[in-house]
Protein backbone atom coordinates (compact mmCIF):
# COMPACT_ATOMS: atom_id res chain seq x y z
CA UNK A 1 0.00 0.00 0.00
CA UNK A 2 1.49 3.51 -0.97
CA UNK A 3 2.21 6.04 1.99
CA UNK A 4 0.08 8.96 1.37
CA UNK A 5 1.95 12.52 0.13
CA UNK A 6 4.60 14.26 1.73
CA UNK A 7 4.69 10.49 4.07
CA UNK A 8 7.71 8.10 4.28
CA UNK A 9 9.64 5.86 5.99
CA UNK A 10 12.92 6.80 7.84
CA UNK A 11 15.67 4.36 8.53
CA UNK A 12 19.53 4.49 9.69
CA UNK A 13 20.54 3.95 6.49
CA UNK A 14 18.65 6.55 5.01
CA UNK A 15 18.95 9.04 7.69
CA UNK A 16 21.26 11.50 6.45
CA UNK A 17 19.63 11.48 2.81
CA UNK A 18 15.74 11.37 3.53
CA UNK A 19 15.86 13.35 6.84
CA UNK A 20 18.74 15.55 7.49
CA UNK A 21 19.61 16.55 4.25
CA UNK A 22 15.66 16.82 3.28
CA UNK A 23 15.24 19.51 6.42
CA UNK A 24 17.58 21.71 4.87
CA UNK A 25 14.78 22.54 2.20
CA UNK A 26 11.38 21.78 4.55
CA UNK A 27 10.95 21.11 7.79
CA UNK A 28 10.99 17.27 8.34
CA UNK A 29 8.31 15.80 11.37
CA UNK A 30 9.60 12.12 12.92
CA UNK A 31 7.43 10.06 14.15
CA UNK A 32 8.84 6.96 16.45
CA UNK A 33 6.30 4.12 16.64
CA UNK A 34 5.41 0.41 16.94
CA UNK A 35 2.63 -1.99 15.85
CA UNK A 36 1.89 -2.66 19.23
CA UNK A 37 1.54 1.15 20.54
CA UNK A 38 -2.35 1.97 20.68
CA UNK A 39 -1.76 5.60 20.96
CA UNK A 40 0.33 5.24 17.77
CA UNK A 41 -2.31 4.24 15.76
CA UNK A 42 -4.29 7.07 17.10
CA UNK A 43 -1.83 9.36 15.98
CA UNK A 44 -0.35 8.20 12.94
CA UNK A 45 -3.32 8.88 10.69
CA UNK A 46 -4.07 12.51 12.26
CA UNK A 47 0.24 13.30 11.46
CA UNK A 48 -0.55 11.99 8.01
CA UNK A 49 -3.73 14.19 7.53
CA UNK A 50 -1.67 17.22 8.65
CA UNK A 51 0.73 16.22 6.00
CA UNK A 52 -1.61 15.92 2.93
CA UNK A 53 -3.31 19.42 4.12
CA UNK A 54 -0.18 21.36 4.97
CA UNK A 55 0.51 20.37 0.89
CA UNK A 56 4.56 19.92 1.34
CA UNK A 57 4.94 22.35 4.41
CA UNK A 58 6.67 20.16 5.82
CA UNK A 59 7.06 15.83 5.55
CA UNK A 60 6.59 13.15 7.94
CA UNK A 61 9.15 10.46 8.47
CA UNK A 62 7.56 7.40 9.91
CA UNK A 63 10.17 5.21 12.19
CA UNK A 64 9.28 1.62 13.61
CA UNK A 65 11.28 1.44 16.55
CA UNK A 66 11.13 -2.36 16.74
CA UNK A 67 12.77 -2.19 13.32
CA UNK A 68 15.31 1.15 13.52
CA UNK A 69 16.41 0.16 17.26
CA UNK A 70 19.97 1.18 16.26
CA UNK A 71 18.16 4.56 14.84
CA UNK A 72 16.11 4.43 18.25
CA UNK A 73 18.77 4.30 20.47
CA UNK A 74 20.89 6.82 19.22
CA UNK A 75 18.58 9.70 19.74
CA UNK A 76 17.57 8.41 23.01
CA UNK A 77 13.95 7.45 22.32
CA UNK A 78 12.69 5.70 25.32
CA UNK A 79 8.77 5.80 24.95
CA UNK A 80 5.98 5.80 22.15
CA UNK A 81 4.99 7.76 20.09
CA UNK A 82 7.95 9.78 20.16
CA UNK A 83 7.56 13.08 18.10
CA UNK A 84 10.83 15.10 16.97
CA UNK A 85 10.88 18.40 14.63
CA UNK A 86 14.32 18.56 12.38
CA UNK A 87 14.94 21.62 10.70
CA UNK A 88 18.11 22.72 9.16
CA UNK A 89 19.40 19.66 10.06
CA UNK A 90 18.47 19.83 13.56
CA UNK A 91 16.56 18.67 15.68
CA UNK A 92 14.72 21.50 17.53
CA UNK A 93 11.99 20.46 19.35
CA UNK A 94 10.08 17.42 20.20
CA UNK A 95 6.85 15.42 22.47
CA UNK A 96 6.50 11.87 23.96
CA UNK A 97 2.85 11.38 23.50
CA UNK A 98 -0.38 11.32 21.19
CA UNK A 99 -1.60 14.83 20.65
CA UNK A 100 -5.01 15.79 19.85
CA UNK A 101 -5.56 17.89 15.95
CA UNK A 102 -5.21 21.27 17.49
CA UNK A 103 -2.14 20.47 19.57
CA UNK A 104 -0.19 19.14 16.80
CA UNK A 105 -1.13 22.37 14.11
CA UNK A 106 0.27 24.58 17.32
CA UNK A 107 2.77 23.05 17.80
CA UNK A 108 3.81 23.46 14.26
CA UNK A 109 2.93 27.37 14.23
CA UNK A 110 5.17 27.38 17.04
CA UNK A 111 8.16 26.84 14.58
CA UNK A 112 6.64 28.63 11.60
CA UNK A 113 4.72 25.36 10.03
CA UNK A 114 2.09 26.43 8.38
CA UNK A 115 0.03 25.61 5.53
CA UNK A 116 0.99 25.91 2.09
CA UNK A 117 -0.42 28.79 0.74
CA UNK A 118 -0.23 29.37 -3.39
CA UNK A 119 0.27 33.17 -4.01
CA UNK A 120 -0.11 34.10 -7.80
CA UNK A 121 2.67 35.82 -8.98
CA UNK A 122 5.02 33.89 -6.49
CA UNK A 123 7.23 32.99 -8.74
CA UNK A 124 8.35 36.37 -10.62
CA UNK A 125 8.60 37.00 -7.33
CA UNK A 126 11.33 34.63 -6.23
CA UNK A 127 12.76 35.39 -9.73
CA UNK A 128 13.47 39.17 -9.09
CA UNK A 129 14.84 38.35 -5.69
CA UNK A 130 17.67 35.98 -7.08
CA UNK A 131 17.98 38.07 -9.81
CA UNK A 132 18.91 40.85 -7.08
CA UNK A 133 22.63 41.95 -6.91
CA UNK A 134 24.14 40.99 -3.67
CA UNK A 135 24.37 43.63 -1.28
CA UNK A 136 27.48 45.79 0.02
CA UNK A 137 29.19 43.70 3.60
CA UNK A 138 28.12 46.04 5.78
CA UNK A 139 30.48 47.40 8.89
CA UNK A 140 29.81 45.09 11.97
CA UNK A 141 30.46 48.20 14.60
CA UNK A 142 28.48 50.84 12.26
CA UNK A 143 25.30 48.56 12.58
CA UNK A 144 25.23 47.98 15.69
CA UNK A 145 25.85 52.16 16.31
CA UNK A 146 22.62 52.05 13.46
CA UNK A 147 20.64 49.70 15.52
CA UNK A 148 21.11 51.61 18.89
CA UNK A 149 19.98 54.73 17.08
CA UNK A 150 16.84 53.06 15.98
CA UNK A 151 16.12 51.60 19.43
CA UNK A 152 16.25 54.35 20.95
CA UNK A 153 14.16 56.08 18.58
CA UNK A 154 11.09 52.73 18.89
CA UNK A 155 12.08 51.42 22.24
CA UNK A 156 8.86 49.44 22.12
CA UNK A 157 9.59 47.77 18.73
CA UNK A 158 11.08 44.36 20.13
CA UNK A 159 12.15 42.80 16.85
CA UNK A 160 14.66 45.92 16.16
CA UNK A 161 15.93 44.94 20.08
CA UNK A 162 16.71 41.10 18.30
CA UNK A 163 18.50 42.45 15.37
CA UNK A 164 20.62 44.69 17.72
CA UNK A 165 21.58 41.71 19.92
CA UNK A 166 22.80 39.89 16.77
CA UNK A 167 24.79 42.54 15.42
CA UNK A 168 26.86 43.21 18.93
CA UNK A 169 27.22 39.20 19.25
CA UNK A 170 28.74 39.47 15.23
CA UNK A 171 30.43 42.41 15.88
CA UNK A 172 31.85 41.19 19.09
CA UNK A 173 30.43 43.81 21.72
CA UNK A 174 29.26 43.68 24.64
CA UNK A 175 27.32 40.17 25.91
CA UNK A 176 25.75 41.48 28.91
CA UNK A 177 24.07 43.89 27.00
CA UNK A 178 23.11 41.24 24.35
CA UNK A 179 22.02 39.01 27.10
CA UNK A 180 19.51 41.67 28.69
CA UNK A 181 18.53 42.46 24.94
CA UNK A 182 17.35 38.44 24.52
CA UNK A 183 16.16 38.10 28.03
CA UNK A 184 13.93 41.33 27.38
CA UNK A 185 11.99 39.18 23.98
CA UNK A 186 8.47 38.50 24.36
CA UNK A 187 7.83 34.44 23.60
CA UNK A 188 6.66 35.01 19.89
CA UNK A 189 10.28 36.24 19.26
CA UNK A 190 12.18 33.90 21.43
CA UNK A 191 11.67 31.18 19.69
CA UNK A 192 12.26 32.93 16.23
CA UNK A 193 15.01 31.75 14.03
CA UNK A 194 16.82 34.56 14.75
CA UNK A 195 16.61 34.07 18.36
CA UNK A 196 18.59 30.77 18.66
CA UNK A 197 20.87 32.36 16.21
CA UNK A 198 21.47 34.87 19.34
CA UNK A 199 21.25 32.09 21.88
CA UNK A 200 23.67 29.78 20.55
CA UNK A 201 26.10 33.01 19.89
CA UNK A 202 25.64 34.21 23.19
CA UNK A 203 26.29 30.73 24.47
CA UNK A 204 29.73 30.21 23.22
CA UNK A 205 30.48 33.29 24.71
CA UNK A 206 29.50 32.39 27.83
CA UNK A 207 31.64 29.15 27.69
CA UNK A 208 34.69 30.89 26.56
CA UNK A 209 34.54 33.85 29.57
CA UNK A 210 37.64 32.85 31.64
CA UNK A 211 38.70 30.47 29.00
CA UNK A 212 42.68 30.28 28.09
CA UNK A 213 43.37 32.07 25.24
CA UNK A 214 43.82 30.48 22.42
CA UNK A 215 48.00 29.71 21.98
CA UNK A 216 47.39 27.66 25.47
CA UNK A 217 44.79 26.08 24.18
CA UNK A 218 46.37 25.29 20.87
CA UNK A 219 49.25 24.17 23.18
CA UNK A 220 46.98 21.88 25.41
CA UNK A 221 45.40 20.03 22.58
CA UNK A 222 48.95 19.27 21.29
CA UNK A 223 50.43 18.03 24.56
CA UNK A 224 47.45 15.77 24.75
CA UNK A 225 45.23 15.09 22.15
CA UNK A 226 42.80 13.41 24.91
CA UNK A 227 42.35 17.08 26.49
CA UNK A 228 38.83 17.18 25.54
CA UNK A 229 38.09 20.17 27.63
CA UNK A 230 40.78 21.86 25.62
CA UNK A 231 39.69 20.80 22.55
CA UNK A 232 35.77 21.82 22.95
CA UNK A 233 37.22 25.21 24.49
CA UNK A 234 39.76 25.46 21.40
CA UNK A 235 36.60 24.93 19.05
CA UNK A 236 34.37 27.31 20.41
CA UNK A 237 37.77 30.09 20.28
CA UNK A 238 38.46 29.32 16.54
CA UNK A 239 34.58 29.40 15.43
CA UNK A 240 33.77 32.88 17.50
CA UNK A 241 37.17 34.20 15.74
CA UNK A 242 35.64 33.34 12.46
CA UNK A 243 37.80 30.59 11.69
CA UNK A 244 34.46 28.04 11.28
CA UNK A 245 36.31 24.94 9.50
CA UNK A 246 39.31 24.69 11.80
CA UNK A 247 36.52 24.94 14.95
CA UNK A 248 34.17 22.57 13.70
CA UNK A 249 37.82 20.22 12.54
CA UNK A 250 38.13 20.40 16.61
CA UNK A 251 34.18 19.28 17.19
CA UNK A 252 34.06 16.77 14.74
CA UNK A 253 37.46 15.39 16.52
CA UNK A 254 36.03 15.88 20.01
CA UNK A 255 32.91 14.09 18.71
CA UNK A 256 34.97 10.93 16.89
CA UNK A 257 37.27 10.62 20.35
CA UNK A 258 34.08 10.27 23.10
CA UNK A 259 30.32 11.27 21.43
CA UNK A 260 29.59 10.97 25.74
CA UNK A 261 31.91 13.81 26.48
CA UNK A 262 30.02 15.80 28.85
CA UNK A 263 26.66 14.38 28.46
CA UNK A 264 26.76 14.33 24.92
CA UNK A 265 28.36 17.74 24.86
CA UNK A 266 30.36 17.24 21.50
CA UNK A 267 26.83 16.73 19.56
CA UNK A 268 25.61 19.99 21.33
CA UNK A 269 28.47 22.01 20.90
CA UNK A 270 28.03 21.20 16.64
CA UNK A 271 24.46 21.78 16.46
CA UNK A 272 24.71 24.99 18.01
CA UNK A 273 28.07 25.75 15.63
CA UNK A 274 26.06 24.94 12.32
CA UNK A 275 22.77 27.57 14.17
CA UNK A 276 25.95 30.22 14.30
CA UNK A 277 28.03 29.81 11.22
CA UNK A 278 26.40 31.53 8.26
CA UNK A 279 28.04 29.20 5.54
CA UNK A 280 25.78 26.84 4.23
CA UNK A 281 27.89 24.76 1.92
CA UNK A 282 30.27 24.51 5.13
CA UNK A 283 28.07 23.68 7.19
CA UNK A 284 26.13 20.87 5.09
CA UNK A 285 29.22 19.24 4.79
CA UNK A 286 29.93 19.26 8.36
CA UNK A 287 26.34 17.73 9.25
CA UNK A 288 26.91 14.71 6.80
CA UNK A 289 30.10 14.35 8.60
CA UNK A 290 28.44 14.12 12.04
CA UNK A 291 25.55 11.78 10.78
CA UNK A 292 27.84 9.63 9.58
CA UNK A 293 29.42 9.33 13.36
CA UNK A 294 26.30 9.12 14.73
CA UNK A 295 24.45 7.01 12.68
Amino acid sequence: MNQPSHVFTATAATFERDVIQRSLKVPVLLEFWAEWCGPCKQLKPVLEKLARDYGGAFELALVDVDAEQQLAAALQIRSVPTVMLVKEGQLVDGFAQALPEGQLKAFLAQHGVEPEVKIAGAEALDADATAAEPEAPVDPAAEVERLRAEVAAEPDKDELKLDLALALLRAGGSTEEARALLDGLPANLATDDRARKAQARLGFARKLEGAPPRQALDARVAADPADHEARHLLGLRLIVDGESEAGLEQLIALLQADRDYGEGLPRKALIDAFTVIEDPALVSRFRRRMSSILF
